[in-house]
C-alpha cells in the first residue's frame, strides 16, 4: 500500500475514532508501505479534512472561556485540547500526503507524528468521557487548519508556520495549562499534559530539522526566511512567556530564540 495514499484516505475520514484507528494502522505497518504520489480523485467531491458534524465550528472569539474551578469549565478546557490534538492529526496527515518530491523519511516522520497526536486525542477524549462529557459537546474553532490552507502550496511555508509556529506555541502553553489543572485537583489532566509536552518537543524538532534542510536546499537563511514567510502568510504574532528550555530541546537555536523574545 502507498503510505501517502493511506494518509490522504485517513485525512478524509469524518469519524475521529475511525481516523485515529486508521492512523494507528498505518503507523504499525512501519516501513512496509511504498511511497508514491497519491490518487487525488476523491478530492473532487470530498472536502479536507474529513470532519464529524460535531463540534460546531465558530470564530475564535465565540469560543466561551469558562473558569476551570467548575466541572464544566474543566471539561471545556479538556475539550479544546482534544480539538487541538485532532487538528494536529489532520495536519500531520496532510503534510504526509500533500507535498511531492520529499525524501521517504519525511513522509514516515509525519506519520509517526500523526500516531502520537492520535494517542493524545484518545487520552483527552477518554478523560473527557470520565468527566461526563464527549468530544463535540462544546464549540471549537478552525484556526489551525486555516493556516494549513494558507500554506498548502509550499512545504517550506508549512514547516515554518505549522510545526515551528502554531505547534511550538504548545510548548509554551502546556506547562501553564498543566499547572492550572493541577491547582484544581485534576491530576489526570495534568499527567496527560506532561505526555503531550514531552511528545510535542519531538514533533517541533522534526519540523525544525526539515525546515532547515529545505532552507539549505533553496539557499535561504532560516531566520530571514521565517520572518518573510510569517508576514506573507499572516502568521500570529507570538507573545511570551516562552518555554525556552523546551524550545531549545526542540531545536531552536540562540539566534531564533533571541528573535522570538525581541518580538
Amino acid at each position: 500500500m502507498n503510505l501517502r495514499q493511506l494518509a490522504l484516505d485517513a485525512l478524509l475520514l469524518r469519524s475521529p475514532g475511525a481516523k485515529c484507528r486508521a492512523v494507528m494502522g498505518i503507523a504499525c505497518a512501519g516501513d512496509n508501505h511504498e511511497i508514491a504520489v497519491p490518487d487525488l480523485c476523491r478530492l473532487a467531491s470530498e472536502a479536507l479534512p474529513g470532519r464529524s458534524a460535531r463540534p460546531p465550528l465558530v470564530p475564535p472569539a465565540q469560543v466561551a472561556q469558562r473558569p476551570v474551578s467548575t466541572l464544566e469549565g474543566r471539561a471545556a478546557l479538556i475539550h479544546s485540547l482534544a480539538h487541538i490534538e485532532l487538528n494536529a492529526v489532520n495536519l500531520a496527515l496532510d503534510i504526509a500526503w500533500r507535498f511531492d518530491g520529499m525524501p521517504d523519511e519525511f513522509y514516515r516522520d509525519w506519520i509517526g507524528v500523526a500516531r502520537e497526536e492520535a494517542c493524545h486525542f484518545n487520552l483527552l477524549r477518554e478523560h473527557l468521557q470520565a468527566m461526563g462529557f464527549r468530544y463535540g459537546d462544546f464549540p471549537a474553532h478552525n484556526g489551525l487548519w486555516e493556516m494549513a490552507e494558507r500554506t498548502a502550496d509550499d512545504v517550506l511555508a508549512r514547516l515554518a508556520l505549522v510545526p515551528r509556529t502554531l505547534e511550538a506555541r504548545g510548548l509554551d502553553a502546556a506547562p501553564l495549562i498543566r499547572d492550572k489543572l493541577r491547582r484544581v485537583g485534576d491530576e489526570r489532566g495534568a499527567a496527560i499534559l506532561e505526555i503531550i509536552l514531552r511528545d510535542e518537543i519531538g514533533h517541533v524538532a522534526i519540523g525544525n530539522r526539515w525546515y532547515r534542510r529545505v532552507c539549505g536546499e533553496r539557499g535561504l537563511d532560516p531566520v530571514v526566511c521565517y520572518d518573510e514567510l510569517a508576514q506573507r502568510h499572516r502568521a500570529p504574532r507570538l507573545r511570551g512567556p516562552f518555554n525556552l528550555e523546551a524550545r531549545r530541546a526542540a531545536g531552536f537555536d540562540a539566534q531564533e530564540l533571541a528573535a522570538l523574545q525581541a518580538g
